[in-house]
């Protein structure tokens, strides 16, 4: 069995996580070909734009498909980063109502300046605040869980024990969620330097 599949389904900076774990000598794809994700031991689903267009993007692949099979079937670790962490939610609100992949009760609904009028997207470093311990977080103490995030959507989940990390920008959100051999990140590892490489090489590491 091959190294990481990064999955490639046009709506994700894939070159930019392969530049990552090339730097950390990972053996890596980017690739959407179904043999060689089931080849692959570990997935990474990269995303960047909206959510309707993410998922209309996987499912018109088959890659919806594939991935129930190798993470829920075969029991494959998942990273997913960013968009290709809110899809994973039943539904989310960006250009109207769309049904993502269902794999978590959730929302994904917009970012809210609020009275301190933020703004919109939250984009720049935040700190991450664990709430539960996860083995891609080994190792961190509290100045590493300093991330890049770039986003103006946020996911809203019902599944309390699903959360792995919240962050603060105007009130807090899911920044990292995490079940089985699941888990995702709001943020970008692969921009957020040496925190981001070792996260990257952890997930890499981990056999659940």
């Amino acid at each position: 069995m091959s190294g990481v599949s990064i999955l490639d389904y046009g709506r994700g900076n894939v070159r930019s996580v392969f530049n990552a774990l090339d730097f950390l000598g990972v053996d890596s794809q980017i690739t959407n070909d179904h043999e060689k994700i089931n080849n692959s031991s570990h997935l990474i689903l990269p995303g960047v734009g909206a959510f309707g267009d993410a998922v209309m993007a996987i499912r018109k692949i088959g890659l919806d498909e594939i991935l129930h099979e190798q993470i829920f079937l075969k029991g494959k670790p998942f990273l997913g980063i960013c968009v290709g962490m809110q899809v994973l939610a039943a539904v989310g609100f960006e250009h109207g109502e769309n049904q993502g992949l269902g794999w978590l009760d959730a929302e994904v609904k917009r970012l809210e300046p609020g009275p301190d009028c933020l703004k919109i997207p939250h984009m720049g470093w935040n700190h991450l605040e664990l709430t539960k311990s996860h083995p891609i977080f080994q190792g961190f103490n509290d100045q590493m869980l300093v991330f890049y995030f770039v986003h103006s959507f946020f996911m809203d989940t019902m599944t309390d024990d699903a959360v792995v990390g919240i962050c603060h920008y105007g009130k807090p959100f899911a920044a990292s969620i995490g079940w089985d051999n699941l888990v995702a990140t709001q943020f970008h590892p692969e921009k957020s330097q040496d925190s981001g490489l070792e996260l990257l090489n952890n997930f890499v590491e981990w056999s659940p």
